[in-house]
């Protein structure tokens, strides 16, 4: 039996995160359409996914609902992605802004958003939402604390 080199490791580790990178920016796609039922093909059953306000959905279908009362449209411009590999897992934090209109048709863009994902297994098992959009709404209505 032939032990595991460090190199193969690394090579398998390498390809591991890009394909759980691909996964992630996959699923930021299809929810963007919105496509919630493509989107949830990239995550396992039983998911968390945990919006700002501490908001849990177990489905994008539910996120897209709570996104069409939040905004009249939003879009992503994902700016990067940062891949941390773990032992049997993958942690895939996309950065970027938000862009659209909110409910009275205002438009909006530049607002900064994290989304951490890990992945296992080639699925999605959670993921945390956080942005600037609550600020953005302080702001306009001239509340500066």
């Amino acid at each position: 039996m032939s032990e595991t080199t460090t190199t193969e490791k690394t090579t398998i580790e390498k390809t591991r995160t890009e394909t759980d990178a691909a996964i992630v920016t996959a699923y930021l796609e299809a929810s963007m359409v919105p496509d919630p039922e493509t989107a949830a093909g990239y995550m396992a059953p039983g998911i968390e996914i945990v919006f700002t306000g501490a908001r849990v959905f177990r489905h994008p279908r539910e996120v897209t609902a709570f996104n069409a009362g939040r905004y009249a449209r939003v879009k992503k411009r994902m700016e990067r992605l940062d891949v941390v590999p773990g032992e049997g897992f993958t942690t895939v934090y996309s950065l970027g802004t938000l862009y659209g209109e909110w409910p009275d048709g205002t438009p909006f863009e530049g607002n900064r958003y994290v989304d951490r994902f890990t992945v296992r297994d080639g699925l999605i098992v959670t993921m945390e939402v956080w942005n600037d959009s609550a600020e953005r709404l302080l702001t306009k209505h001239g509340v500066s604390a």
